[in-house]
């Protein structure tokens, strides 16, 4: 298979007309020059140079290589400025995974920092619904920098961000509501939920905390989106447990505190030695990062560290 050296070494002969003045601009010596181009036409298939005695000049599959080896050179040289903008911070992109609802609560304040330190540095995000799921695109080298609840297991560093709030949220005239500032989960033991889809991991939280209090909840719609629940709750559709930091402004359901609380722990992971690009974007998260912030004065967690 052809090498960048080699396709080089092509393009320079043909750009100097001479294989010896090739080999002095590419400091090499010039037997080492022609063996490197002869490798390169054997791999081709077929001659690619004529050697005349005063001249170099290409042969048809020469001219129809050259273009290609060109443009094979030119990505190449592209791929190592991006490279190094990343490394600089002054461009490249950090690739995030993220569960829903850290999108919606955690990530906003630190992207809006982000873009005004950082303009040229791209952010992509691949949002899951479920930590398991987030954890396997971690392993699998999908993203640089994994945010959601603590794994189970991993590997590489963890940093912990805070401890995430939750609420329950109910339509405004909700009897159970009128006159207080929290209830316990087995006040709506009776009632259909707003429940999340199979497969998200807020659905297993919600089944883990009203069986702790005594029951298992029936699901009155079934939401993919984390966002949809408190306003379906609003709606009167049943009570929601949801994270506090995800509620919109202008939201006019009641919102309580359940006793026992609801809370889980949020934290950044990503593999050793990460790179300067993944590096800032954690002292971001450190400096930016408010879990738990809920509506009810203070909050449940504090700020993260910089790094992972």
């Amino acid at each position: 298979m052809a090498t960048l050296r080699q396709l080089e070494y092509l393009v320079t002969v043909v750009e100097t007309g001479s294989f010896t003045r090739a080999a002095e601009l590419l400091h090499v010596s010039q037997p080492a020059l022609s063996h490197q181009v002869q490798a390169l036409e054997r791999d081709a298939g077929g001659r690619l140079l004529e050697r005349l005695p005063r001249a170099v000049r290409l042969t048809p599959m020469g001219r129809a290589m050259l273009p290609h080896a060109r443009a094979a050179l030119a990505e190449a040289d592209r791929a190592r400025s991006a490279a190094r903008r990343a490394a600089g911070l002054d461009g490249g992109e950090v690739q995030l995974a993220v569960v829903y609802s850290v999108t919606l609560g955690v990530l906003p304040p630190v992207l809006r920092a982000w873009r005004e330190r950082h303009p040229e540095a791209r952010v992509r995000l691949l949002e899951f619904a479920h930590t398991e799921a987030l954890t396997a695109a971690m392993a699998d080298g999908r993203a640089d920098l994994a945010i959601g609840p603590v794994p189970e297991t991993w590997d590489g560093p963890v940093r912990e961000l805070g401890v995430e709030e939750f609420v329950l949220v109910v339509a405004e005239d909700d009897p159970v509501a009128a006159g207080r500032d929290s209830a316990a989960l087995a006040d709506f033991a009776d009632r259909d939920w707003v429940h999340y889809a199979p497969g998200n991991g807020l659905a297993e939280l919600l089944d883990r905390a009203c069986g702790a209090a005594g029951f298992r909840p029936r699901a009155a719609v079934r939401t993919e989106q984390t966002a949809a629940a408190p306003l379906l709750a609003a709606a009167g559709l049943g009570p929601a447990l949801v994270p506090a930091d995800v509620l919109p402004p202008g939201f006019d359901g009641r919102v309580l505190r359940p006793e026992p609380p609801v809370r889980r722990t949020l934290a950044a992971y990503c593999r050793p030695d990460p790179d300067p690009l993944t590096s800032a974007f954690l002292a971001a998260l450190g400096r930016h990062t408010r879990v738990g912030v809920g509506p009810f004065g203070g909050e449940a967690g504090g700020e993260g560290a910089g790094t992972c």
